[in-house]
């Protein structure tokens, strides 16, 4: 039985920070930001993703050294693994371009899962409504990211965002976490709290919206809070930052922990991740609480 299982495409990417002149290529993906940052202060945690035949051998050894279970990853021979090029500008600002897409995540690809918490992270449609409502059904808490539900993409790849007409499928998720943008696209809303009030209003347990360095809010049965950013030393790459908030948070929910303290802790991994372009800047335990406890202490709760 895993702490928790992330289910989407891990991805190649290639990040051209602002000012740079070459992308460089890291490993991507929900499943390496919010795997690994769960790994990291103690979960045990496994994937559902399929990849290509590009996918290169160093990246499944080093997710294996990391701790991550690859028991249910595919490779698919016939197929390439989903790529991004992801162009940064002024203020966390981003342009993504779909460069490849690796085959959808079925169900039976999730037979025989046996996880305390399914986290559904699709970013390019490999996952589907009719997928979430299975795994629904294996796992007694899931929690979804639907940041590759709300994406479409133009003749040259470019990422834009289009809402969901139905989404009643959000009874089958206990907590949800997107990013402000992401979060009033999946609403048809423009402001950041009521489109929380009306996913809670669907029968999530927990909604989650982050907003980078100025923090994250979030709203569960106590009420409505902000949760303040950790500051990192330094910051150099945003990308797998919610990835990582959402691995840290479900790492302390499975264990009961507080559910302002989960959202510390997520607040501390993201800062850390920040700090390094790509999946390089991960810390144990001692520092993320470290830097979690300075969090903790400045929420500020917004509303009812």
């Amino acid at each position: 039985m895993f702490d928790l299982v992330t289910i989407g495409h891990f991805s190649i990417d290639f990040i051209l920070p602002l000012g740079g002149i070459k992308p460089k290529r890291r490993l991507g993906g929900s499943p390496t930001y919010t795997s690994i940052s769960a790994k990291k202060i103690g979960a045990l945690v496994s994937v559902v993703s399929k990849v290509g035949w590009d996918f290169p051998e160093t990246y499944l050894r080093w997710l294996m050294r990391k701790g991550v279970d690859l028991s249910h990853l595919r490779i698919d021979k016939t197929s390439k693994t989903t790529s991004f090029l992801i162009k940064y500008g002024a203020d966390e600002e981003r342009d993504m371009f779909l460069k490849s897409r690796a085959p959808p995540i079925s169900a039976e690809d999730v037979e025989g899962l046996e996880t305390k918490v399914a986290h559904i992270s699709p970013i390019a449609n490999e996952v589907s409504i009719t997928l979430i409502e299975e795994v629904a059904k294996m796992t007694s808490i899931v929690s979804l990211d639907p940041q590759g539900l709300l994406r479409q993409f133009d003749r040259d790849g470019k990422v834009f965002l289009h809402g969901i007409s139905d989404l009643s499928f959000l009874k089958h998720v206990n907590v949800l976490k997107a990013s402000e943008g992401e979060l009033k696209s999946l609403t048809g809303l423009s402001d950041v709290l009521r489109s929380l009030e009306k996913i809670r209003g669907l029968g999530v347990e927990v909604a989650i919206a982050t907003a980078g360095l100025r923090g994250a809010f979030i709203y569960f049965n106590n009420g409505v809070f902000y949760i303040p950013a950790a500051q990192p030393k330094k910051f150099v790459d945003p990308t797998g930052a919610g990835d990582s908030f959402i691995g840290g948070f479900l790492a302390e929910y499975v264990r009961g922990e507080d559910i302002l303290w989960c959202a510390s802790i997520g607040s501390s991994v993201a800062s850390y991740v920040v700090e390094e372009v790509g999946p390089k800047g991960f810390k144990g335990k001692r520092k993320v609480y470290e830097r979690a406890e300075w969090v903790y202490e400045r929420i500020v709760r917004i509303g009812a």
